[in-house]
């Protein structure tokens, strides 16, 4: 099949590569325009461009779809199939009409729950026990479309968002290239989403960064995996502002949001406790709690946060 793949982050770069070393011609790539990025905001390309450059494909970077320049260049391309995987870029209906077996996004979900843009960190956030992966039609609404396949993994009771990130991105290249196959031989039939179940998600920043140790040792935990590795979840530790990375749940209570022991790094919750594993006090670098409470004077009952 010939294809046009759109993508833009890490979590597509598996999907390309699967495709460029498949059956399939992968024609060109879209991808979303280099931006500056870091304290010295250094024009960067997007992972996808630098893995389409390796791989020899043709890249394409468009601002916009409004002045039809990038309609005609995809009509030109002649795509049987338009792969989407975390693209950033809503495609209009004219663009959705090219392909004779349609555009095909690459979800980090099982749809129809956790349409939109974080699909992944809120699981983890959520303390879902299963998600997936989903290839859909894509329509023009957000997610909407007909499902055409989805893969189930369990979540780690400790696994992050980015190593769970990082697990999808490889279901999703295998995924996709099963669809296109069943595509092929006509063995798929999409289906409706039900839309009494679905949920929606939107962008994580740092407002959910702040720990609020009134909620149960879970709900702690889940913030902290769920939030690595971005924003990070951030409390404060004798008075000093740290990012927590990891933590272990422990059954022992006390007065929430306080130090229950030093000797490993215990902090109550509204239910139980947690242990902070690792963490990173401002303008240094990560280190082992442990590390951090030797060359602080902590003690029992101090406040966390």
């Amino acid at each position: 099949m010939r294809i046009i793949f759109m993508g833009t982050p890490d979590f597509a770069v598996p999907a390309l590569r699967a495709l460029a070393n498949s059956e399939h011609k992968v024609a060109a790539v879209f991808t979303q325009p280099d931006r500056p990025k870091g304290r010295k905001m250094i024009l960067t390309p997007p992972d996808v461009k630098i893995c389409a450059q390796e791989l020899k494909i043709p890249v394409y970077q468009p601002e916009s779809f409004k002045d039809g320049k990038a309609l005609e260049i995809i009509k030109g391309l002649s795509p049987e199939a338009i792969v989407v995987a975390a693209y950033g870029k809503i495609l209009p209906k004219s663009v959705l009409d090219v392909p004779v077996f349609g555009c095909i996004n690459i979800h980090g979900s099982l749809l129809p729950k956790y349409r939109g843009a974080a699909p992944i960190q809120q699981s983890v956030l959520n303390g879902d026990k299963i998600t997936g992966v989903t290839t859909m039609l894509m329509d023009a609404g957000l997610d909407t479309g007909d499902i055409l396949m989805t893969s189930e993994t369990n979540i780690g009771d400790d696994e992050t968002s980015g190593e769970l990130f990082n697990r999808l991105a490889l279901m999703g290249g295998k995924l996709i290239l099963k669809t296109l196959s069943a595509l092929e031989k006509g063995e798929i039939i999409p289906q409706k989403q039900d839309e009494s179940l679905a949920t929606h998600t939107s962008k994580i920043d740092k407002t959910y960064c702040p720990v609020d140790f009134s909620k149960s040792a879970q709900e702690v935990h889940n913030k902290v995996r769920g939030l690595n590795p971005w924003p990070v979840a951030v409390t404060e530790i004798g008075n000093k502002k740290v990012k927590i990375y990891s933590t272990k749940i422990r059954k022992e209570n006390g007065k929430a949001g306080t130090i229950i022991s030093v000797k490993p790094l215990v902090v109550a919750c509204g239910e139980n406790s947690v242990e902070i594993v690792e963490l990173q006090p401002e303008g240094k670098k990560r280190m082992p709690a442990s590390a951090f409470a030797a060359g602080h004077s902590l003690k029992i009952g101090d406040k966390v946060g």
